[in-house]
This record gives C-alpha cells, sequence and structure tokens, in this order.
C-alpha cells in the first residue's frame, strides 16, 4: 500500500468510526424531525431558518434545500430559508454592525414563536452562529445546534443539540450531512402522508 494510499484509508476509518458513533444521537435527531414536523403543521408560521459558516453554511443551505425542495417524496413545499444565501444583506450587516451580528440581526428580523432556527458550527464557538442562536431563543424560537465534540458556548442556546462525538472538522460535517438526511427523510415522509 502507498503512503497516500495508507493516508486515505485513515480517513475512511475515521468515516466509519464517526458515523458508528452515531446511534446515540438517533433520538435526538429523531425529536429534531418531530419538532420541524410539528413546526411545518402550523404553516404558514412555522419556518426552518438556518445558517453557519464556510462548510458548515453549505450544510445549512443542504437542509433547505431539502425542505423546499423535496428528498425523496413528491409533496408540497415546506417553508425554509439559509440566512448566509443572500450575500448583500450578510455584507451590509457585517459592514454597519459586525460579522459577529450577521445571523443575530437575520434572526430578529425574521424568527418568531413556532418558527425553528438550526444553526451550523464544528466547533460550537463560532461567535456569529452563538449569537444567532441566542436571538432565536430571545424571539421565541426552537433551536437546533448541529456541532461537534460538546458544543461550546452555542450548546447554551440549543434546545435540541446534534453533537457529533469528534474534534475534526471533516468528519463532523460529514455526519451532520447524514444527520440532515435522516432528518429530511423522517419530514419528507411525514410532508407525504407516507410511513417509514
Amino acid at each position: 500500500m502507498s503512503e497516500v494510499t495508507s493516508w486515505m484509508e485513515r480517513h475512511v476509518a475515521d468515516h466509519v468510526s464517526a458515523a458508528e458513533s452515531l446511534h446515540g444521537l438517533l433520538p435526538a435527531a429523531a425529536a429534531v424531525g418531530d419538532l420541524l414536523c410539528r413546526a411545518y403543521a402550523t404553516s404558514p408560521s412555522g419556518v426552518l431558518y438556518t445558517f453557519g459558516n464556510g462548510g458548515s453554511a453549505a450544510d445549512a443551505q443542504h437542509l433547505t434545500g431539502e425542505m423546499v425542495g423535496r428528498y425523496r417524496r413528491e409533496r408540497r413545499p415546506l417553508p425554509a430559508v439559509t440566512l448566509t444565501a443572500d450575500a448583500t444583506v450578510t455584507s451590509c450587516i457585517a459592514n454597519d454592525y459586525t460579522y459577529g451580528d450577521v445571523f443575530a440581526r437575520q434572526v430578529t428580523a425574521l424568527a418568531r414563536p413556532g418558527d425553528v432556527v438550526a444553526g451550523f458550527t464544528t466547533s460550537g464557538r463560532s461567535p456569529n452562529v452563538v449569537a444567532g442562536l441566542a436571538a432565536a431563543r430571545g424571539a421565541g424560537a426552537a433551536t437546533v445546534l448541529f456541532g461537534g465534540g460538546d458544543g461550546g458556548h452555542a450548546h447554551d442556546h440549543a434546545d435540541h443539540a446534534l453533537l457529533v462525538p469528534s474534534t475534526t472538522t471533516p468528519r463532523i460535517q460529514e455526519m451532520h450531512t447524514l444527520l440532515l438526511h435522516v432528518i429530511s427523510e423522517m419530514v419528507d415522509a411525514w410532508a407525504a402522508k407516507e410511513d417509514l
């Protein structure tokens, strides 16, 4: 086995180990799926707002896409918005205030009781994600953290925390994708009135 192949094998082994560790998070993932179904049952007032930085922003957009589009079933579009998707608003807030305010300011403007706000941060210490979740709680919305390790300061503001037991960013993000897929499957089936 070449040195490169050996290095790649370690990544695959780490991925498999991280995936196996998710068994303990499945009840929490089911609770988040149930939370979204209850929020969407009250639509149009129930909206999912998501956000994160970098790869976590991509994960946030992924979850929004699964809700507004569909996962595997033909069903109605479900209201979801990713706060990083509007570069004009994000850069305006970052310029006029600070980058740490970009999510909190948007959440304060948009989120209401009955909504769900999901922040993605692998470390749990991204100041703008922490502030966004805190603002969501202040607005009366339910909060969800997709994080890793101990969840950092973001965990303090999360009603539901999906914390991947890892400190390695790639593994955490890979598991966030798996978690958002199982949640999407659950919500998708509910919206299509199908059994899982």
